[in-house]
């Protein structure tokens, strides 16, 4: 979009009116629902354009290249498609010069006060389950100098918390550093002027670097928050996986991330009805959900995706047997959930302030994440002044399963 723009084009993301010549569709290929979503997109901007309502439609990103010469020959509406990283052809195709001078420049698609940054592309793991690497190659780190320079830019738009992300944060720097610098990188984009919080995104548990934690708890803008990813508690699931560790050892690395950074809340996202998995497994998961008592927590059944590892298995837990068990740990995780938001009554927390609908001020603290995690209401009042990506301390006064009830106190 920066490039673009730079290149005098007028863009818009997601635009509220269907009035714009040319549509590129950026789509995901992950699992059959985003694959599903994507192709809906594509095949009604393709029916925009054979009713003369759009002139050129192009496509990009997971799904583009992972099936890109099956979808050309179901949908010859669309006169070009790229991949995960053909971003120099396709603006080439949209007569764009690309401009290296503004590697790093983004425009925003997020609120004006947070920003997602990637800092690297791809991944290295062999998950069995997991189609990535085939859409997005293997993992190469952006050097921690350009992602400063990216983070500075972003500070200057405005944006105040920035979340890191990546298809494997803690594998970071191993390609270009010849070690483990998300620690570095960390503290580098601590000292960034303008930025109050910096979340991190998606690491995998199998050589965690424990000193990024050092840095969580010394530092005042890193949020007490990670989300790692662990899929499962049973071992034999676990091995059939291929996540290269076992129950023993995830559960002794949470208690030592705990430890490390007291009052941390960590995120996790599990599967249900991996091939193979039986009612014993599903009730160890309960069991081990229950025991470690996840601050938050997503749950997702089993997408059987071809040319992964886990496609060679039978897919053989039935999609209504897959979805009860998500439906059970949901219903366990809100317990807990609930538990955990009522000891915060009482306390007082520092929120960012996400939005206002309905009567309400809404905003997060910095054990939320956006779209994702639990949320802090705030009655509209005369005399209550506040805007988007306004940081306030509230005092709790309630709370349910995934949501804090507050007053404002400064």
């Amino acid at each position: 979009m920066a490039q673009l723009k730079a290149n005098d084009f007028e863009v818009e993301h997601e635009a509220r009116k269907d009035d714009f010549g040319i549509v590129v569709i950026n789509t995901c290929g992950f699992i059959e629902s985003a694959k599903q979503e994507s192709i809906n997109t594509i095949l009604r901007y393709a029916e925009a354009k054979k009713e003369g309502q759009v002139e050129k439609v192009y496509v990009t990103g997971c799904l583009s290249q992972r099936y890109k010469e099956e979808l050309s020959e179901g949908i010859p509406e669309v006169d070009a498609w790229f991949g995960t990283r053909d971003l120099p052809r396709l603006l080439k195709t949209l007569r764009a010069d690309y401009k290296k001078e503004l590697v790093g420049e983004r425009l925003l698609t997020t609120p004006a006060h947070y920003a997602y940054l990637k800092i690297a592309e791809g991944c290295d793991r062999p998950c069995a389950f997991c189609a990535i690497p085939l859409m997005r190659g293997k993992h190469v780190s952006t050097p921690i100098e350009d992602l400063v320079k990216s983070a500075k830019a972003l500070a200057a738009q405005g944006v105040r918390e920035l979340i890191l992300i990546a298809q494997d944060l803690t594998y970071y720097g191993l390609d270009i550093y010849k070690e483990r610098r998300l620690a570095e990188l960390v503290q580098a984009l601590d000292e960034v002027e303008g930025i109050d919080w910096i979340r991190l995104h998606y690491a995998f548990p199998s050589g965690f670097p424990m000193d990024v934690l050092d840095v969580m708890a010394s530092s005042d803008k890193v949020c007490n928050y990670l989300d790692m990813p662990l899929q499962h508690a049973s071992d034999s699931i676990l091995k059939a996986m291929r996540r290269g560790i076992t129950q023993v050892k995830t559960e002794k690395l949470l208690a030592d991330i705990r430890l490390a950074v007291p009052g941390i809340a960590i995120r996790t996202t599990l599967i249900c009805g991996f091939p193979g998995e039986t009612d014993e497994d599903h009730a160890n998961l309960l069991d081990w959900v229950g025991r470690m008592r996840f601050e938050r927590l997503g749950c997702f059944t089993y997408s059987h995706e071809e040319n992964t590892h886990a496609y060679k298995l039978e897919d053989d837990v039935p999609e209504e047997v897959k979805k009860a068990r998500v439906d059970e740990v949901m219903e366990l995780q809100a317990g807990i959930s609930e538990e955990l938001n009522l000891r915060h009554i009482g306390s007082k927390l520092k929120i960012i302030i996400d939005r206002c609908e309905g009567g309400l001020w809404i905003g997060r603290t910095e054990f939320d994440s956006p779209d994702v995690d639990n949320e802090v209401r705030i009655a509209v009042k005369d005399d209550l002044h506040l805007r988007i990506g306004d940081f306030a301390r509230v005092l709790i006064t309630g709370a349910t399963s995934f949501d804090l009830d507050a007053e404002i106190i400064d």
